[in-house]
């Protein structure tokens, strides 16, 4: 057989295959929860593997191990084996345990996290090799009994095939090996920790060593026999020596931890190389950002608190307040980005205020259910949003309202342009498309309010600023401006106002100025209905707070 550094020798070998193409075992001194592999599988596991089926198949019953059987544990114990490993993948699974107690007054069954690591061999096979082993025929015919009825290895879940190999088989690279003194393989390999037992005579003179000291301390006066106490004790410090190696690797976990062994008696650590692409780790990979570089028109973020209740959402008439708390966690992302992000922030690299027909971000949040309450908020920008604004706006996950303790929830609910929404299903598109659509007649569905003092005549007055509003953004000007006075249409009535009449009875609870903006100079919400001399569309925002949701207008609708 061949090994990774060229050498070749002759060898006893056992083949491996992994039923399930799977291999479950963990390095022997750490958790299963860490989540490692023993790979390759220790020599200390493959001896115990082979006495184990001794007993299973019936080869020897409670009086252990006939003579040939002891033979071969012992010769094979002598020399650390090679190993031929498949290629391998690491990977894990992990579930809930039930620990069998209940958690408090739910009576809900505790459970604790569990990790499953594996290695993910496929149909490959792994060949054990010891090389200086000489067995007597009885001694060969005992180890092939064995291999043939052994039916896993490592875990229980690790079912395997084992024969031993013909001497006429072609061999195989060793790609894991025991550490030799200045022996180093070079670049592509890495030292792995195994437990191994040490040789049988080994472990016979260090058990007779040690049991000869504890007796030293535990014998009588010269001329007295021992007292029975001297015999209990003396019977208790000969208890944790196992009779010999092949007795210490019959003994389980509980046995050796009750003695105060913190490694199983008879068993040694060694270090082994194996190839550094022996077990391949899966390392999860962070979800790469959409490549997609098509600016979206607008993005539609939904609003919910933790209760899912619609009524205690915002009011509509808190919509500059939630608009300006949105917008300063937007700028702060901007900010934190290192990169300037003008359509949010309304500024370009220096800083400066972006000239032209309000062409960045705004933030317009809206009672799409028409209860009252503001449960969505669309964000549009006449110059679109980047990749790296509509990251900005998708990082944001909540938000805060004045009188409600906990944090509103903020998702991304649709992405794209501004026609594509109002084809949102039912009440949700139809809403949008009254505020995004085409008309020619348009009525305030917020407050407007003057980004000027009002005076009674020149470009001043309420008619003039808002032609002088509509033409720097780019609409026609317009047939007709309408002031709307609050009880013009019901006075001398006695009818309640409802559907979008009910609304606008509340302009004149709505906030009006920012809490850290500057104050308009005449703090008054109008209500207006503009006319066109041709269908324009939508969004039309006016004012000052047109950017945080005042004066924004929708369309008639007959």
């Amino acid at each position: 057989m061949a090994w990774g550094t060229g050498k070749t020798v002759m060898s006893l070998s056992l083949a491996f295959r992994f039923l399930a193409g799977r291999y479950h075992a963990t390095p022997f001194g750490h958790h299963v929860n860490e989540g490692l592999i023993e790979w390759p599988p220790s020599p200390w596991r493959l001896l115990r593997a082979l006495i184990s089926v001794g007993y299973t198949s019936g080869h020897w019953d409670g009086d252990g191990p006939p003579t040939a059987a002891r033979n071969l544990v012992e010769k094979l114990s002598n020399e650390l084996p090679s190993y031929h490993l498949p290629r391998a993948i690491g990977t894990h699974n992990r579930h809930y345990m039930p620990i069998g107690a209940l958690e408090g007054e739910t009576k809900i069954e505790k459970t604790t996290l569990v990790f499953d690591a594996w290695a993910r061999v496929g149909d490959g096979e792994m060949t054990v090799n010891w090389g200086e082993v000489r067995l007597a025929p009885d001694e060969a015919a005992m180890l092939d009994a064995l291999a043939q009825r052994l039916n896993y290895l490592g875990r229980s879940e690790s079912w395997v095939a084992c024969r031993v190999v013909a001497a006429s088989e072609a061999t195989r690279e060793i790609n894991s090996f025991p550490e030799r003194p200045g022996e180093i393989p070079g670049r592509g390999w890495e030292q792995v920790s195994l437990l191994a037992p040490v040789s049988a005579p080994r472990f016979a003179v260090w058990r007779d060593e040690r049991l000869a000291e504890a007796i030293a301390k535990l014998q009588p006066p010269e001329g007295r026999k021992p007292s029975a106490t001297t015999r209990r004790k003396r019977d208790k410090a000969i208890a944790p020596y196992p009779d010999d190696l092949l007795d210490c690797l019959r003994k389980n976990t509980d046995w050796w931890r009750s003695h105060g062994w913190s490694q199983p008696p008879g068993s040694r650590r060694v270090f082994y190389w194996r190839r550094a692409d022996a077990i391949a780790i899966a390392v999860p990979r962070a979800k790469r950002a959409a490549s997609n570089t098509r600016r979206a028109g607008a993005m539609l973020l939904s609003m919910t608190n933790a209760s899912r209740n619609d009524h205690a959402l915002p009011s509509v008439t808190r919509t500059l307040a939630q608009a300006d708390l949105l917008h300063r966690a937007l700028v702060k992302k901007a900010a934190g980005s290192g990169v300037p992000l003008p359509e949010l922030t309304g500024r370009d690299e220096a800083g400066r205020p972006l000239r032209g027909p309000h062409e960045h971000a705004h933030i317009n949040p809206l009672d799409l259910d028409g209860d009252g309450h503001l449960d969505h908020i669309l964000i549009w920008a006449r110059m679109g949003f980047g990749p790296k604004a509509q990251a900005a706006i998708r990082s944001v996950r909540s938000t805060y309202a004045k009188g409600i303790g906990d944090p509103l929830r903020l998702a991304v609910a649709a992405a794209g342009d501004l026609d594509d929404f109002s084809r949102l299903p039912e009440k949700w598109g139809d809403a949008i498309a009254a505020i995004t659509g085409k008309d020619s007649v348009w009525r305030s569905a917020t407050p407007l309010v003057l980004p000027r003092g009002m005076k009674p005549r020149g470009k001043r007055t309420l008619e003039g600023q808002i032609r002088t509003a509509l033409c720097a953004r780019g609409f026609p000007n317009p047939v007709s401006v309408r002031w709307i006075a609050p009880t013009s249409e019901r006075k001398g009535t006695s009818e309640s106002p409802s559907g979008s009449d009910a609304r606008r009875s509340r302009f004149r609870h709505f906030a009006l100025s920012r809490g850290k903006g500057k104050v308009p100079p005449f703090l008054c919400g109008f209500d207006v209905e503009l006319e066109f001399d041709a269908p324009v569309c939508g969004p039309v925002a006016l004012g000052y707070g047109s950017h945080f949701g005042l004066g924004l207008f929708e369309r008639t609708l007959g």
